[in-house]
């Protein structure tokens, strides 16, 4: 491989300024991080010039080498073993403190997820999308948000890297502190209205059928989703634009990708591997924010409070231990941060902290092989409560709850969990929205906060929901 080259330079410029003023094709991700005072809010990345693509469709692995337009199928089936070669040839040493420096960026769906863990697919699909898609790039853009300055790597393998990078440094030296108004022309049709797959009775027909499971001991706790669906009037890029201001969040994501684009404002780390460090964050508890301090104040105590959600997130904290311990060191895996409370703007979360330190010999791929799907959107039992959740839910999650981020050359590695999310296809647009149910959850409660949950959403959208169907 062509040697590593890095140019730093200082912006105050937002990351999707930034973005948006690149004028990028298809299969140029942004991974946002858009709320600024979280802890948890230090880098945005830009990919540029994709020299790789690879996708997995009805379980085949495909592959795009650039200047290639087409896809190859791949006699490899194994997506986890193919990325693990690939970043070992890649393989690139960092010596900054930025955390990715070159490498991929991608997601792997819940669909993969069942496949993964062998779990029968029997729900019907509203829309279909790749299992895994992942884009590796000549050039990125990485911006510390903290220190107000950049880095822009190039690897050499589309264009010499000196001259890459000097030709993005020029561009984003040109750039103004606002977008023009009409990259994001503003929709002028009436609102569309959105409807659910489960009418309200339905939902919580079928969280009464999962509490059942849990009365005879099948599962101790499971996520229950829904998806609402309908026509989209704006842009991908203007939908996306509207959710970071309206939602701001750490692991926020904009997928324009072949065919449909992803637009996710998450909350939650799933997975992050950095100099062999492990830490997951896993979300269970939710509570709107109040209209008026003293009711957004009484909403947050009742969360602090909740022995409900508290002993779901400790079951969950528990299945996310025992499969850290399945790639990390003996004694390595410790949770420095058991229930802690994390606002947004519409809603409070309940969230735990997990460690570990990586094995000898064991990679960042492996470990998301090792945890994929996410405990806190399957359950656990992870694999009875996979099954009962295909059982119940009436349509294919596709990319909501998997898990959209980066497979770093240098063995790094940082993913979300794609809750938040709005995915576009042929003018339509998918809503995924649930929540974790315990034995003692109401479902009146329950269905409730998955309203809650897709509010901001919605507002992106310019959407309304048609309530009576409910």
């Amino acid at each position: 491989m062509k040697s590593l080259f890095m140019r730093s330079f200082q912006t105050e410029l937002d990351p999707y300024i930034v973005y948006s003023q690149m004028n990028l094709p298809d299969d140029c991700i942004f991974l946002d991080s858009s709320k600024k005072d979280s802890l948890y809010s230090h880098y945005s990345i830009i990919g540029l010039n994709p020299f790789l693509t690879i996708k997995v469709v009805k379980g085949q692995l495909y592959e795009k080498i650039y200047p290639n337009t087409d896809f190859s199928l791949l006699a490899e089936k194994n997506v986890f073993a193919y990325l693990n070669r690939l970043i070992t040839e890649h393989h690139i040493d960092n010596t900054t403190s930025y955390p990715f420096i070159g490498g991929g960026i991608g997601y792997f769906s819940y669909e993969l997820g069942k496949t993964h863990q062998h779990i029968a697919s029997s729900t019907q699909n509203l829309f279909t999308l790749p299992e895994c898609y992942f884009v590796f790039y000549d050039n990125l853009i990485i911006l510390d948000l903290k220190k107000q300055e950049g880095l822009i790597t190039g690897l050499g393998k589309i264009k010499p890297s000196d001259l890459s990078t000097y030709e993005i440094q020029s561009h984003i030296s040109t750039m103004v502190g606002k977008p023009s108004s009409a990259l994001f022309p503003k929709s002028t049709s009436a609102s569309p209205v959105f409807s659910s797959t489960f009418t309200r009775q339905a939902y919580m027909k079928a969280i009464d059928r999962m509490r059942n499971y849990m009365e005879d001991g099948h599962i101790y706790v499971a996520n229950m989703t829904h998806t609402f669906h309908g026509p989209c009037h704006q842009t991908a890029s203007n939908v996306y634009e509207g959710l970071r201001r309206i939602n701001p969040a750490p692991f926020s994501a904009y997928l324009p990708l072949d065919g449909f684009q992803v637009c996710c404002s998450s909350p939650e780390r799933f997975i992050q591997v950095h100099n062999k460090q492990v830490q997951t964050r896993p979300i269970k508890g939710t509570v709107p924010r109040g209209e008026t301090h003293a009711l957004d104040q009484k909403n947050r105590k009742q969360l602090e409070q909740s022995t409900k959600d508290k002993a779901e997130l400790l079951m969950i904290v528990d299945l996310e231990r025992n499969d850290l311990s399945r790639v990390c060191q003996p004694n390595s895996v410790h949770v420095p941060e058991l229930f802690k409370i994390e606002s947004f703007s519409s809603v409070y979360h309940l969230v735990s902290t997990v460690t570990g330190l990586l094995k000898d010999g064991k990679t960042s791929v492996d470990c998301l092989e090792a945890t994929f799907p996410g405990g806190s959107i399957t359950g656990a039992p992870k694999i009875r409560a996979m099954e009962i959740i295909e059982e119940l839910e009436r349509t294919s999650r596709q990319i909501y709850t998997g898990s959209i981020g980066y497979f770093g050359f240098d063995g790094s590695a940082d993913f979300n969990i794609v809750i938040r999310s709005i995915v576009i296809k042929d003018d339509q647009a998918y809503i995924g929205v649930g929540g974790g149910i315990t034995y003692e959850s109401d479902p009146v409660s329950e269905f409730q906060e998955t309203l809650d949950k897709a509010k901001n959403l919605f507002s992106a959208l310019n959407a309304t929901v048609n309530i009576d169907e409910f």
